[in-house]
């Protein structure tokens, strides 16, 4: 089985923030997707891309915000994240990258 490029896509980055450090202690990685990528393209995803065993991911879509900038009104993007649960004694280490 080789890693597609799709593989590559359906992964945008890791989310590194206080939440997610906690969350890991729990065996869960966090990734930004893709607004159209489903649970099982982002399965397939991060078993190709790091060797790992996924037992759940679930996702959560974060409206961007109304922000000003210089008075004028702006909007950020619509985020997509993936909570991806691993199965036991497997890890990513996402400091090292792919």
């Amino acid at each position: 089985m080789s890693i597609a490029a799709r593989h590559y896509d359906a992964v945008l980055s890791p989310v590194i923030t206080e939440k997610t450090t906690i969350v890991s202690e729990n065996n869960q990685v966090v990734f930004e997707v893709p607004l159209s990528a489903s649970k099982p393209e982002i399965k397939d995803a991060i078993e190709q891309l790091f060797k790992v065993s996924v037992t759940a991911v679930n996702t959560i879509r974060v409206k961007g915000k109304t922000k000003r900038f210089r008075g004028r009104p702006g909007r950020r993007k619509d985020v997509k994240k993936a909570y991806v649960t691993l199965k036991d004694g497997d890890s990513i280490d996402i400091a090292t990258g792919l």
